[in-house]
């Protein structure tokens, strides 16, 4: 089984988030990164396949067999249980990363 990486990339992040809804084709994948980012990430179709092509080498992700019935129909994508741990970890990790950050530069009262 492929090892997740360590600390996501926030494009990866965010695209591994998206799938968490469930399957998703490229076009409404790029649509929930921006949204759920803010417009902060975008995501262009070259980009998104290679990322995509490389989240599916890392098993984070698989195309759905037979999304693709003809040439021209979308790609659908799921995300697999290490995506999901994947995910959950980067999300930890940013959680603390906040607190800390919280903590550092709220002013304390007292």
């Amino acid at each position: 089984m492929p090892k997740a990486p360590r600390e996501l990339t926030p494009h990866w992040f965010h695209m591994l988030l998206a799938l968490t809804d469930g399957n998703r084709h490229g076009q409404a994948i790029m649509q929930a990164v921006y949204e759920q980012s803010s417009g902060r990430v975008t995501l262009w179709p070259a980009m998104l396949y290679r990322n995509l092509d490389r989240l599916i080498d890392e098993g984070l992700i698989v195309e759905v067999k037979g999304s693709a019935p003809s040439a021209g129909s979308p790609r659908f994508f799921s995300i697999t249980a290490a995506g999901r741990r994947a995910c959950q970890a980067e999300a930890e990790r940013l959680a603390s990363v906040v607190k800390l950050a919280r903590a550092k530069l709220l002013p304390h009262r007292g």
